[in-house]
């Protein structure tokens, strides 16, 4: 149970323009955070990313102006994985990154994803202070007429992600030879992903990237896989890769149409990882994994240490125990040299390395 008001295990979430997915919350979301984000009185700086919902164009504007009106800074990135705008908002040093989604959820639901300016999610003490100050707007902290922020567009947000990525596969492979299926479930990773996969050499049949602000998740996706089954085997492919809505989530399909969960991505990820002496600690995932990833990491002398649901909590017991693999049944894969962040796109590569 949480004593929060509007944040969940995932930022806050509901029905697009209903409560408090309104206009009028998430301006005073947006007050709220910059208010406790501000150390001092110079300028900061927000980026805000989103998925492809209709939703996005009602709450972006919302959240511009609640920002600016705190003395912030906002940088627009369009359509991008949630991942990209954790690992943007360390690389602009943005003091808050946000990220408009409902994850897998179908596109009437949108929510709001907040990141501190390590790129990790909002402590619980910091999101309970939000919550505070969306409901006392009397201490807010508005900026005077000359300290308004201002807004600008980061054109190159999606190539800076796309080489942050390609970064994290090695130096000496490439994906020359191989066939893949990509489902995007017309969600944010729509242009990224293929992208990375063809840039690396491989040959990419596209699914699921054609949104259109209401087809996010619709039978496509990581929780959607039966056009992803059908697609690999019809086109005789090496892999699908199916991401989620805002491209934090990764399931995959071997080539005779099996789907491959996070439990065994996260095994096929250790044991590599084991070889090549990359790995720290042993694997953190929840108490939800199955009792078969743990007998089989003990059998290469690896341990699995367990925390409640939620990839929260799988981070903060990786960055506690200092491990550098982490993950939920689910497909929420964490490879930690890269930033204590789900990462479907990069956890893809890290199975196509294997």
């Amino acid at each position: 149970m949480t004593d929060k008001k509007y944040f969940g295990t995932d930022g806050i979430r509901g029905k697009a323009n209903q409560h408090p997915i309104t206009p009028e919350r998430v301006l005073r979301l947006a007050q709220a955070a910059g208010t406790v984000v501000r150390k001092h009185e110079e300028l900061h700086r927000v980026v805000i990313g989103k998925d492809t919902r209709l939703s996005g164009y009602m709450l972006e504007p919302a959240l511009t102006s609640g920002f600016i009106s705190t003395g912030m800074d906002v940088i627009l990135v369009g359509p991008l994985p949630t991942p990209a705008i954790s690992m943007l908002t360390t690389s602009l040093r943005a003091d808050l990154g946000v990220m408009i989604s409902a994850s897998h959820n179908p596109y009437c639901d949108n929510g709001i994803k907040l990141f501190g300016a390590d790129g990790m999610k909002l402590s619980d003490d910091e999101e309970r202070r939000i919550e505070h100050l969306m409901d006392n707007e009397s201490e807010i902290h508005y900026a005077t007429h000359s300290k308004l922020g201002r807004a600008s567009r980061l054109d190159d947000a999606q190539g800076r992600y796309i080489e942050f990525i390609k970064s994290t596969f090695p130096n000496n492979l490439r994906l020359d030879g191989l066939k893949l299926v990509m489902d995007c479930a017309h969600g944010a990773a729509y242009k990224v992903a293929p992208t990375v996969l063809y840039e690396l050499g491989a040959e990419v049949i596209e699914i699921g990237c054609s949104p259109d602000g209401m087809n996010i998740n619709n039978g496509y996706g990581a929780i959607h896989t039966e056009n992803l089954q059908k697609a690999v085997k019809k086109n005789k492919a090496d892999l699908g890769i199916a991401l989620d809505g805002d491209a934090d989530r990764l399931i995959l399909c071997s080539k005779d149409g099996n789907i491959i969960d996070g439990d065994k991505i996260l095994a096929i990820i250790a044991t590599y990882y084991k070889k090549k002496n990359k790995i720290s600690n042993g694997v953190v995932s929840t108490i939800m994994s199955n009792m078969g990833l743990e007998i089989y990491l003990k059998s290469i002398n690896l341990s699995l240490t367990r925390t409640a649901v939620g990839d929260k909590n799988v981070m903060h017991e990786m960055m506690q125990q200092k491990c550098n693999l982490g993950g939920e049944q689910s497909g929420h894969i964490i490879i930690g040299d890269h930033g204590y962040r789900g990462d479907g796109l990069l956890a893809a590569l890290q199975i196509l390395a294997a």
